[in-house]
């Protein structure tokens, strides 16, 4: 996959991903690559820097007076810290993230056994209590349309492992 920096003849910026150059090119030449603000058609490969991570350690580069040697490069600061992918990247992610810590703490994981445990709480098989789990779609469709108060949580449930 590449990523191309586009623009169009109106002077709108956007990118875009294409499996090659060639795809691109195909893409292009039929029409169907197009402006994201206006539509247009008529769209060009934008100025663009390549992306190119720094190294962990100091990096060496060659030297013009001497083809082939290197020497260590000299960085002004320290490279920025790589960020968590465990960390929220935005307010919504955090809202997801605060939410599912009140579930897991004020409620009990039933697992997969959840469309049984609601339906027999709710039809006061059992005692009500506060649970979460999982649920096959055509399980959570009926419990729904039986009138069982379920609700689906944007986040998969914390497997623990030993």
């Amino acid at each position: 996959m590449i990523r191309y920096a586009l623009k169009c003849a109106e002077g709108h910026g956007f990118e875009s991903w294409f499996q090659s150059a060639e795809a691109y090119e195909k893409l292009r030449g039929a029409g169907l690559v197009a402006c994201t603000e206006c539509g247009s058609t008529s769209v060009e490969k934008a100025l663009m820097a390549p992306r190119v991570r720094p190294g962990r350690a100091a990096t060496t580069v060659a030297t013009p007076e001497e083809p082939g040697e290197t020497q260590p490069a000299v960085a002004g600061t320290a490279p920025p810290a790589p960020t968590s992918l465990a960390a929220p990247a935005n307010e919504l992610e955090a809202a997801i993230t605060e939410l599912k810590k009140q579930v897991e703490a004020n409620s009990d994981y039933v697992g997969t056994d959840f469309a049984k445990q609601a339906r027999d709480m709710y039809l006061g098989e059992t005692p009500k209590r506060s649970i979460h789990g999982e649920a096959k779609p055509e399980e959570a469709k009926a419990l729904i349309e039986d009138g069982v108060p379920v609700l689906p949580l944007p986040f998969a449930p914390t497997r623990k492992t030993n």
